[in-house]
C-alpha cells in the first residue's frame, strides 16, 4: 500500500502537468502497474493536486470567520442550544441576509450549513463560558447572603398596601433539562392579587431588570417592593 502511495505521488505531478496525449500514456502505464480501475486511477492521480498544494496536515475547516459568524447567528437566535440552532440556521441565515444584518461569504455560508449540532456546541463552548449565564454561584457567599435577608411568608403579610409584589420566574422547557428556554417573569401584588407577566427569551440578569422596568409602567399603582417566591 505504501508503494502504491509513493507511486501516486511520483506519477501524479507528471500526470497533472502533461499534455493530453502524455496523460493518456501515463494513465495506461499507471493502470498496468497498480491494477486500478481506469476511473479510480484518474481520481487517485487528480487527488495529488490537493496533497501538494502547500498545506501541512489537516486544514482547519471552521476558521475564525466561520466562528464569528456563528456567534452572531447564535446571539440573534437568543443563544439556543446547538441542536436547535442547527435546524434554524438555513432560515435564520436567509432572513438576516435579506434584512442586511449580515453579509456572508459563499464559503463561510456553506461551512455554517454543513456544521453538525455537536460541532456548533464545541465552537460556541468558549463563548458560552464567558457569558453571564454560565457563571456558577459560590455556595458559601450565597448562603451567607440568604441568611442576612429577612424572608416574609404569606402569613406575615398583614394590612399591606398595594404595591408589594411576590415574583417568580417560570421556565417553559416542556420537561427538557438542557438548553436555553423562554421564561415568564410573574409579579403578583400581595394586597390586590394584581398580576403582571413579562415574557423573556432567556433567563438573564439584564432581561430581568428590563422586565421589572416594563412591568412597573403597566401597573395602576406604584411598585413599593418585591420579593422572590
Amino acid at each position: 500500500m505504501a508503494t502504491r502511495k509513493e507511486l501516486v505521488e511520483a506519477v501524479g505531478e507528471r500526470y497533472r502537468t502533461g499534455r493530453r496525449e502524455e496523460k493518456r500514456q501515463i494513465l495506461e502505464e499507471f493502470i498496468e502497474l497498480t491494477g486500478y480501475h481506469r476511473k479510480h486511477a484518474i481520481r487517485a492521480l487528480n487527488r495529488v493536486t490537493e496533497k501538494v498544494s502547500g498545506q501541512r496536515g489537516r486544514s482547519r475547516i471552521y476558521d475564525e470567520a466561520v466562528r464569528e459568524s456563528l456567534i452572531v447567528l447564535w446571539e440573534a437566535a437568543d443563544r439556543i442550544c446547538g441542536k436547535r440552532l442547527k435546524a434554524a440556521l438555513p432560515l435564520l441565515i436567509a432572513a438576516m441576509e435579506r434584512h442586511e444584518h449580515i453579509a456572508l461569504d459563499g464559503e463561510v455560508r456553506q461551512r455554517l450549513l454543513q456544521m453538525s449540532a455537536a460541532t456548533i456546541d464545541r465552537v460556541l463552548e468558549r463563548t458560552r463560558d464567558e457569558g453571564l449565564g454560565t457563571r456558577r454561584r459560590r455556595g458559601g457567599v450565597n448562603s451567607t447572603l440568604r441568611k442576612s435577608i429577612p424572608i416574609r411568608t404569606h402569613a406575615d403579610w398583614k394590612d399591606v398596601q398595594p404595591g408589594f409584589f411576590q415574583t417568580d420566574l417560570v421556565e417553559h422547557c416542556g420537561g427538557i433539562t438542557e438548553g436555553t428556554f423562554v421564561h415568564s417573569l410573574v409579579l403578583t401584588d400581595v394586597a390586590s392579587g394584581w398580576t403582571e407577566c413579562v415574557a423573556m427569551p432567556a433567563r438573564e440578569q439584564l432581561l430581568v431588570i428590563e422586565g421589572f422596568a416594563y412591568a412597573r409602567k403597566q401597573l395602576p399603582f406604584p411598585m413599593r417592593g418585591a420579593e422572590q417566591r
